[in-house]
């Protein structure tokens, strides 16, 4: 991985480069972008021809081997399903941890809503595996700036969202001891660093490159333009001055959903020229609204996902009611014809939310046969959904302001380099 700017661009870049400029999705494809996913198949997206569109690389059986055999540990079951199914870089990565060398991870969180979803759980619940299986410091970027750019949000109300967003994110269990969380709308001023690489990287990308990668339009406001190389930034380690010691050589590891791609095909760009390591990226699969793959999952729409804030009760009648199911319109249809897996939300959910690989085989074998009906399929889910909702809540309830203060103030934290 060079970081000299007269190299030229291996091959591999320049493809990159491309993907960076073409259309995320057109006509009958599927449409990805940060603010935007549409499936055109009942199925959902399709993650193969995803990859060959932005030129990124499959996590594949050996990749998963290697991170077993390089950490000692198995492992975890969103890799192993392939639900993080697509990176760049990782085996760099892993080499620098064979060599014992130092990388920080970085994922973040725009907070639009104050109740946050299952699906916002996801790069949490891995960002957390990582950080506990490779012993790395974490930054979370609240990204309250970009919420107030697009949404109906004040200044004031997007701070305070992602003040409010941070409790969750830490009830996940992060070892405040290793980990940053902060909050652009106040980081931008505390730490003259972050705001220099902003700039740095802005100098480097052109309006039509910015419009190529993320459509902006002529009406959209030049804040939303301006925007992107802020989330570029944490890829650097020299915008936290305070961990790093100011060095400028450690590489970062970003897991995130693969609509988020966009901004760091962007980075990935730049990086050289700034004389920085380009960040390396594990990317999520989609978490389908109740509706199913074609539906869009909403913070305002409080049928299309089951939040954190949900009773047993609400999360209960919610798989009942919407969750989209493969089963067969009636009992003797299901049982004569089987259920369909690929397109059943309670099935999908599992893969998620269910840590026992065999059980979760014995299920999508007894329901693609039909011999495990709808109902039960439901409640199997139910059941797991109320514990995780229910513990995950009872742990939030004791994250006081004051702790959300200690994760937020930017700090040394316990690593040497």
């Amino acid at each position: 991985m060079s970081n000299t700017k007269t190299e030229r661009m291996p091959v591999a870049d320049e493809l990159e480069q491309k993907a960076s400029e073409m259309t995320v999705g057109n006509g009958e494809e599927d449409i990805v972008d940060p603010w935007n996913v549409t499936s055109a198949s009942a199925k959902g997206v399709d993650y193969d021809k995803l990859i060959k569109r932005f030129g990124s690389s499959k996590i594949d059986d050996k990749l998963v081997e290697r991170i077993e055999r390089v950490t000692g540990k198995p492992a975890h079951h969103l890799l192993r399903r392939g639900i993080f199914f697509s990176h760049r870089d990782l085996h760099f990565i892993l080499d620098q941890y064979e060599q014992k060398k130092p990388f920080y991870l970085y994922t973040g969180r725009g907070p639009s809503s104050e109740a946050m979803h299952l699906g916002h759980l996801i790069p949490f619940i891995f960002t957390k595996w990582l950080q506990d299986t490779f012993d790395v410091p974490l930054v979370v970027q609240m990204t309250d700036d970009e919420k107030f750019l697009w949404k109906d949000l004040t200044v004031d109300e997007a701070n305070r969202l992602a003040h409010e967003n941070a409790k969750d994110i830490i009830a996940c269990g992060f070892d405040i001891n290793k980990t940053l969380i902060f909050s652009d709308l106040e980081y931008m001023g505390q730490v003259p660093e972050f705001y220099r690489n902003i700039c740095q990287i802005s100098k480097l990308v052109t309006f039509n490159q910015v419009k190529g990668i993320f459509g902006f339009g002529d009406s959209d406001c030049i804040g939303k333009i301006a925007f992107p190389p802020v989330q570029a930034a944490p890829s650097f380690s020299s915008s936290f001055p305070h961990i790093f010691n100011s060095r400028k050589d450690l590489p970062c590891l970003i897991p995130c959903a693969i609509d988020q791609d966009p901004y760091f095909r962007m980075t990935r760009d730049v990086a050289p020229r700034m004389g920085c390591l380009k960040p390396a990226l594990v990317h999520s699969t989609f978490f389908p609204a109740l509706q199913g793959a074609q539906s869009k999952m909403s913070a305002s729409d409080p049928t299309s996902s089951v939040f954190l804030t949900d009773t047993d009760k609400q999360i209960k009648n919610k798989i009942n009611r919407y969750a989209f199911s493969g089963g067969g319109a009636t009992i003797e249809e299901h049982k004569s014809k089987g259920g369909n897996c690929e397109i059943d939300v309670s099935y999908q959910y599992l893969t998620f939310f269910m840590d026992d690989d065999e059980k979760l085989e014995q299920i999508r074998k007894d329901y693609t046969k039909g011999e495990l009906l709808t109902g039960n399929l439901k409640k199997e889910l139910v059941a797991i959904l109320q514990k995780l909702v229910r513990e995950h809540r009872e742990k939030r309830s004791k994250v006081t302001d004051e702790l959300v203060k200690q994760y937020m103030t930017p700090r040394k934290l316990a690593f040497h380099y």
